[in-house]
């Protein structure tokens, strides 16, 4: 994509937006504002491993601790060879925002190594993921940073890092040190569908708030899914099992179309042999592109982050877009589809299930509970509805407030203002130090 807005930096982005729902805001203690604008730090190290050839490789990580104004830091970890501080430190940020609005006491984190994983073996991985934990040290713990997966990480990654840090510092509990962990270490029962059922959640409510077309639930609208991954795979599925007719899906391969709805059955054993979703007998192929511009009630990017932008935002054809990746749209396009009356469910809200059940992992683990997948999804879909509503109700009351400005407040907007309004009274509550 050579579209300018597509370059702007992640953690610029983040800042924008930020500055926008301050825009919308009252009054706010001087110098507190900028004090939410920067990380509390962020560390970078560099470290040999010993690959399976014999030969040493150097790599490079990073993690950012952005606020613990609400409690420890919460982010993933994240392998992949375009990871930079900016980009962690943009994705902590988010994270802060995310716990906030979905009143978790977590500040945000975020981490990661900058590396190929799909061109490392287990053993290489494994000892990537140890080093780097041995360098991070104390500055991750059950109650100071709490890291999860991420990008390329996953439950045997998590597995790694609690190994790790337990070696480090024996005869603790040090289960809560890190989420998203196999069943048997104390993972949570939901975490992997977290994400993706939570975005649904959110959906749904925003529906009987707002109905769509005449729909006040998901069940006869149609809907478009880019990603197979953790996420779109499991919003996708939410959706058909709350009666939707899931049209198209993607992965980085390419999508898939039929009109008449996808068998989501039939597309995961097909990707499970041949790795990918195009191909599927009775299904048209399509390109990413084209599926972002498809006719459908509800688009769900769940993919990268920058698919809708400048160059596209203007052929979307949803009536309703929901970001189930960090940062889908850029500004541009988020101007544009609320110019053309397209509301935009964002991230901050959307995608933030994943951070609700690590809270509830985290909690088991301290009190050596452990609750079934049942009692985690019903506690989710309950705190993602009251989030969304709260949005809903503080994103109609502004556009109340606001009727003169060129540009109304969104559900952005109005998620940011929640979230910044909460830290702002937590840090004010607790008093600046000394």
């Amino acid at each position: 994509m050579s579209t300018a807005d597509t370059r702007i930096s992640p953690l610029k982005m983040r800042q924008a937006q930020f500055r926008r729902a301050i825009h919308h805001m009252g009054h706010l203690k001087r110098g507190v504002v900028d004090f939410f604008l920067r990380p509390k730090r962020t560390l970078s190290v560099c470290f040999p491993v010993e690959m399976d050839d014999g030969s040493v490789r150097v790599f490079h990580g990073y993690r950012t601790l952005h606020s613990t104004i609400l409690g420890p830091g919460k982010g993933g970890i994240r392998y992949h060879p375009k990871v930079t501080a900016r980009e962690v430190e943009a994705l902590a940020t988010l994270m802060t925002w995310k716990c906030a609005l979905i009143r978790v006491p977590f500040g945000g984190a975020k981490g990661g190594v900058a590396c190929d994983a799909k061109a490392l073996s287990e053993g290489e991985l494994r000892r990537i993921t140890r080093r780097y934990v041995a360098e991070l040290g104390d500055n991750i713990g059950p109650h100071t940073d709490i890291p999860a997966p991420d990008l390329y990480t996953n439950q045997q990654t998590m597995a790694w890092v609690y190994d790790t840090y337990q070696a480090l510092h024996p005869g603790e509990n040090n289960l809560p040190v890190v989420t998203g962990k196999p069943l048997d270490l104390g993972g949570a029962e939901g975490r992997s569908e977290a994400t993706g059922h939570g975005a649904i959640s959110a959906l749904a409510r925003y529906l009987e708030l707002h109905p769509l077309d005449g729909h006040r639930t998901l069940a006869g609208c149609s809907v478009a899914v880019q990603g197979f991954g953790e996420v779109g795979r499991v919003a996708a599925e939410r959706c058909a099992e709350l009666g939707a007719r899931v049209i198209a899906i993607s992965d980085s391969s390419g999508g898939i179309l039929a009109r008449d709805g996808l068998d989501l059955a039939a597309v995961r054993q097909h990707k499970a042999a041949c790795g990918r979703v195009d191909g599927l007998a009775g299904t048209t192929t399509i390109d990413n592109e084209t599926l972002l511009t498809l006719d459908c009630d509800v688009l769900i990017p769940a993919a990268l982050a920058n698919q809708i932008h400048a160059g596209n935002a203007a052929d979307v054809r949803a009536r309703v877009v929901v970001e189930g990746a960090n940062a889908p749209l850029t500004p541009q396009a988020d101007r544009i589809l609320q110019e053309r009356g397209i509301p935009v469910l964002p991230d901050i809200l959307a995608n933030s299930g994943g951070v609700v059940v690590s809270y509830y992992e985290w909690v088991q683990n301290l009190k050596n509970e452990s609750w079934t997948r049942a009692e985690n999804l019903a506690r989710l879909d309950a705190r993602m509805q009251d989030a969304t509503a709260g949005v809903v109700g503080r994103r109609d009351t502004l556009l109340a407030e606001h009727r003169d400005r060129q540009r109304p407040p969104d559900l952005r907007t109005a998620a940011l203002a929640i979230a910044i309004e909460r830290l702002s009274r937590v840090t004010l509550e607790r008093g600046i130090w000394p």
